[in-house]
């Protein structure tokens, strides 16, 4: 996959690997997330809240059997909530307002279907965000974990600079952000 985004598109070369030449690709999927080749994210929304729609199926379906609020929380957490959360550190932030609300609709479906009040995905994305920066903070090991460095009064992160609102809503700048934030 070829990711460009200068104003003036020209044809790139073929690669080649090994003296045979890679197929460009428009979209791919890796790790169940799909990845287009101008990053954009309604693919990757369309597919969870596809796979997030059939699985509360089966929510309605247990609701007939009268289960305790908790059982079916669990349920929830475990079912849909897992498809909405995955790699969402990674996607979040560059979606649209519309990809946004459709995936909060299927958290509002879920409260309406169990009868509790549920975290919206901008928390669930807050609360792993918060998670993975703290993790790589305390593991020194970790690629990442220089991106992460204490101004000299030791409390607050510095955080990265960006002139793009691409990487201003990446990962990093947005775990120091947080992470600053209390």
């Amino acid at each position: 996959m070829v990711v460009d985004f200068r104003r003036a598109r020209r044809d790139h070369s073929p690669l080649a690997i090994n003296s045979s030449s890679v197929e460009i690709i428009k979209n791919i999927k890796f790790l169940g997330v799909h990845i287009v080749e101008n990053l954009t994210w309604t693919l990757n929304t369309r597919s969870i809240t596809k796979r997030a729609q059939q699985r509360l199926y089966f929510l309605r379906k247990l609701r007939g059997a009268h289960l305790p609020s908790p059982i079916f929380t669990t349920f929830y957490r475990g079912t849909v909530e897992s498809i909405l959360s995955s790699c969402i550190i990674t996607w979040f932030r560059n979606c649209t307002t519309l990809d946004c609300k459709t995936l909060q609709r299927i958290v509002r479906t879920a409260e309406k279907i169990i009868g509790v009040s549920l975290p919206s995905i901008t928390n669930i994305y807050i609360t792993r965000c918060i998670r993975k920066a703290t993790n790589i903070v305390k593991d020194p090991t970790h690629p990442s974990h220089e991106l992460f460095t204490l101004w000299p009064s030791g409390r607050r992160y510095r955080s990265i600079q960006s002139r793009t609102s691409r990487l201003c809503n990446s990962f990093f700048p947005e775990a120091i952000r947080l992470l600053n934030s209390g």
